[in-house]
């Protein structure tokens, strides 16, 4: 077993974040040609190439990756320039860019999707029978609780308790919002159809699994997997379910469940701080890129 204070430190990251910080370096040095430890202007000069390339989201990132690199290495932090801030600026103000959202997952996609895996549930091939189980309940529960793609495929089942006739508990150790990774426990309501709780246990019965990651890959065979899915794999995972369910995919992604869920949500009634509370957002401009408002014209509407 690894004791070393470093199985520490690498917990304390996630990985995503560690991947796209790697990602960052390597294009600077290797795919910008930079030197490191690098200067500020060297920064600037970096920025003001790939000022109408990449958006200024993407731009923050890189520096973010290149501030750390410098400081775990004992080295100043080049980013901390006054020219380099005013240089983010200015992209910022000479090239706007909105911000690119995945399509929200209506109900009416949604019933078509879950119409499609129940008939797959009832195919002759194991196979087909656990994907269709899996998928749907990854969907539901991703759907009712608004969950990220990560929050969902580090789901385990030991942290998962069924209570009759109410619903789950779900321990989550962390997520995006919870950086002191203490964790919270969240409830899934059992409903009356698209019942994510229905779906969980049709999952459990289908694949056997009693402990470990809930949500696993299969294979061609039927053979479930031992580690949980990836993350990136999610948007994927979902449009396959859309094409076989004779829905288009275009615009959809694994985001599309959350955001589909604070649009249904808003439309019926639930107030800002109910919303929050329930999806963990910590303001409301978090909560409003999900949320799709049409403005009331009423009769002045076409």
């Amino acid at each position: 077993m690894d004791t070393s204070p470093e199985r520490y430190i690498r917990a304390a990251r996630r990985a995503s974040t560690e991947r796209r910080y790697a990602q960052a370096i390597e294009h600077f040095e290797v795919g910008w040609g930079g030197l490191l430890p690098a200067s500020s202007e060297s920064v600037v000069r970096y920025l003001t190439h790939y000022g109408d390339q990449l958006t200024s989201r993407t731009l923050r990132v890189h520096l973010a990756a290149l501030a750390r690199w410098h400081l775990q290495l004992g080295f100043a932090d080049p980013t901390k320039s006054p020219r380099v801030r005013d240089t983010l600026r200015g992209i910022r103000a000479l090239h706007p860019q909105p911000v690119k959202q995945a399509e929200a997952l209506a109900l009416t996609e949604l019933e078509i999707c879950i119409a499609r895996l129940s008939q797959e549930l009832a195919d002759a091939s194991p196979a087909v029978r656990l994907r269709a189980a899996r998928d749907q309940a990854l969907i539901l529960l991703g759907f009712w609780r608004a969950f990220r793609s990560d929050e969902l495929c580090r789901l385990r089942i030991e942290h998962i308790q069924l209570r009759k006739a109410e619903g789950l508990e779900l321990f989550l150790p962390s997520s995006k919002s919870d950086r002191s990774n203490r964790g919270r426990v969240v409830k899934v309501p059992a409903l009356k159809r698209l019942c994510p709780v229905a779906a969980y246990e049709v999952w459990l019965s289908e694949s056997g699994l009693t402990q470990g990651a809930l949500f696993r890959s299969i294979d061609r065979w039927g053979h479930v997997g031992a580690h949980t899915l990836n993350a990136n794999s999610l948007s994927r995972l979902l449009r396959q379910v859309f094409l076989r369910s004779s829905v288009d995919p275009e615009g959809y992604s694994a985001h599309s469940l959350r955001r589909g869920f604070a649009t249904w949500a808003s439309a019926n009634q639930w107030s800002s701080k109910a919303l929050m509370d329930y999806v963990g957002w910590r303001d409301v401009q978090s909560a409003a890129r999900y949320i799709d408002n049409d403005a009331p014209f009423g009769e002045w509407a076409l």
